[in-house]
């Protein structure tokens, strides 16, 4: 009797141990087809976490630890990038095709479903499409587009079962944000809806000399780029907006490119940041009517302008075409030019 509690005792014992390391860390094991890559690396918002080495065959195993439950990063280079929830004590699996990288991704697995609605979200987001086309939708169109897409997370929610209760508020807070978000702008774009009054802006410099002010080019359509030396979205606009310019010649439109350069990115200085813009478009031999904002910045404000390039166009009486045009590299660009008759 002494052996049996003896043994028991042993057993037990080992059972304990076991499930207190399992809580200590996680497994992470899988195999990725047609994997041309050498190591898996898993990231946190701190950096580096863990380095797995990927065998011949694309098969991986190892543990980590983690310092919280969390969304992390799994990734085999910087182009091939997915998100992985992580908590001491999962035991993941995953299989997916390196070539399609997190679109042929399945966790399975102790803690999988976490991350498997994690990309089932993120597939769902994709079919959202251009918000700015949501925006643009009149008002009970656009509140059903929000209850379908409302409807559809909450769907997928439901559609998973053990998702971590971390998880859940976060999905759930950001979902609240993406409503908030279009709710706000859709009241936002009222006010600068297609035939409204365009905010104006006034005695701007002008880089040939003087000042310009929106009135200037009264009796014609305005196509405005809202830019400045330091973005690169926005340079890379710019052979574009040239021809666009070029084909355009001639055309009841005028083209202004007005530069939002101010002293914060140019040492504190203002006279620094006009000298910015100039010599730029001297070096570039920017074409169209350039501008600069200098410390006015009642235009964006009015527009709200949070985020550069910005694109509007406005018609010859001095209203709102569009608030929020199409970029000088998109074929609907020409498309609206021709409907309007330019």
């Amino acid at each position: 009797m002494k052996k049996i509690s003896m043994v028991f005792l042993a057993v037990m014992a080992m059972v304990s141990c076991t499930k207190e390391h399992s809580k200590k860390y996680l497994s992470v094991s899988g195999k990725l087809d047609n994997n041309k890559d050498s190591v898996i690396t898993i990231s946190g918002q701190k950096g580096l976490l863990k380095t797995i080495a990927i065998n011949t065959d694309g098969t991986f195993k190892d543990t980590l630890k983690v310092e919280k439950a969390d969304v992390y990063v799994f990734s085999t280079s910087q182009s091939k990038r997915s998100p992985i929830y992580l908590k001491n004590g999962f035991d993941i699996k995953l299989n997916g095709d390196s070539d399609k990288f997190m679109e042929s991704f399945v966790f399975s697995g102790k803690g999988a479903n976490n991350s498997n609605f994690m990309l089932a979200q993120i597939k769902e987001s994709q079919k959202i499409g251009n918000p700015a086309l949501i925006l643009e939708l009149e008002e009970t169109a656009f509140k059903n587009k929000l209850e379908l897409i409302r409807n559809k997370y909450d769907s997928i929610l439901k559609s998973y079962d053990a998702i971590d209760s971390s998880l859940v508020a976060m999905a759930n807070q950001q979902n609240t944000q993406m409503m908030n978000y279009f709710n706000q702008a859709y009241s936002k774009s009222k006010t600068m809806a297609k035939g409204t009054p365009s905010p104006k802006f006034e005695n701007y410099t002008d880089f040939k000399g003087g000042k310009k002010s929106l009135d200037s080019f009264k009796g014609k359509y305005v196509y405005i780029d809202v830019w400045a030396t330091w973005c690169g979205p926005c340079i890379q606009q710019i052979p574009f907006l040239k021809s666009l310019e070029k084909e355009y010649h001639g055309k009841n439109i005028a083209f202004i490119s007005l530069s939002t350069d101010e002293s914060r990115r140019s040492g504190g200085s203002w006279e620094a940041a006009e000298k910015k813009w100039r010599d730029f478009v001297k070096a570039k031999q920017l074409t169209g009517t350039q501008l600069w904002a200098g410390q006015d910045f009642s235009f964006q404000q009015e527009y709200q302008i949070n985020a550069i390039p910005r694109f509007i166009l406005i018609d010859p009486q001095g209203n709102i075409v569009d608030a929020n045009a199409p970029r000088p590299s998109e074929q609907r660009l020409k498309d609206l030019f021709t409907s309007l008759g330019i």
